[in-house]
């Protein structure tokens, strides 16, 4: 099978000066994958870069097989949160259907529009919101507003998701609940996920791999071998420690502002 993602030897930053730089990572079709690390270390830069909004200075990004330019269009991408006008009214339902207006495929046919209706009523099912496709979009909850950011990628059908901190801003429940309908998406529909996120924990559950960016590196794996003290310590090369509870959940503990950000 095709990786869904396939880096080799990338590096990626802004104005040919690199962010981070070497990186080897892959993500295969229906994995959940975490994107961690400090503030300003790139995490954010990785998604735009598979989007096509930051380019490579170096090596190899290949989606489904494909270059970022024509790999792309496999993407649903949810950027970070945006701020909503509390003035509006657009329901949860148009605004999952505004991609497929921008394409005008919605005013088509009725028959590609009701394909259309049909995909955005499913994505809204799957994430657990269709009783929210009727309610203005200025009325939701941080969780529920995440969950209709997402319905309406998903309803694009892509075969990778990139989720830039949609965990943000929610509580524990909201973001355990969130977690698990993204989980349940890999799952059931095998889209893969990269999720950037600050708090590992709610994740942790459900994660295939983590990718930890920090000081001008990227180290992609398995989540019980990336997270522990002696690769972070030997990535962010500072003394690391990586604490765990009786529950399960992790503490990472340094002093990440010695570490390098480009």
């Amino acid at each position: 099978m095709v990786d869904l993602v396939l880096a080799k030897d990338l590096t990626v930053g802004y104005q040919g000066r690199p962010q981070w730089s070497g990186a080897n990572f892959q993500v295969l079709h229906g994995e959940f994958a975490a994107v961690i690390g400090p503030n300003g270390s790139g995490k954010s830069t990785l998604l735009k870069a598979l989007t096509g909004q930051v380019g490579l200075i170096s090596g190899e990004l290949r989606i489904d097989g494909l270059d970022v330019g024509e790999g792309r269009r496999k993407i649903g991408y949810v950027p970070q949160r945006r701020n909503l006008d509390q003035d509006t009214v657009i329901t949860s339902r148009e605004f999952a259907l505004l991609p497929h207006r921008a394409r005008r495929l919605i005013n088509r046919s009725k028959s590609e529009r009701a394909a259309s209706e049909a995909l955005v009523e499913e994505s809204l099912r799957s994430l657990g919101i269709a009783d929210l496709a009727d309610r203005s979009i200025s009325t939701l909850s941080g969780g529920q507003l995440q969950r209709v950011y997402i319905a309406q990628a998903l309803s694009q059908q892509p075969e990778l998701l990139l989720l830039d901190e949609p965990l943000s801003n929610l509580d524990i429940r909201a973001s355990a609940q969130l977690a698990k309908s993204v989980s349940e998406l890999v799952r059931g529909r095998k889209v893969g996920v990269m999720l950037v996120a600050h708090d590992l924990n709610p994740l942790l559950p459900y994660l295939d791999k983590v990718l930890f960016v920090a000081n001008g590196r990227v180290v992609c794996g398995y989540p019980d071998e990336v997270l522990t003290t002696e690769r972070l310590s030997d990535l962010f090369e500072l003394s690391v420690e990586v604490v765990r509870d009786s529950s399960g959940r992790i503490a990472i503990m340094g002093d990440f502002s010695e570490a390098h950000h480009a």
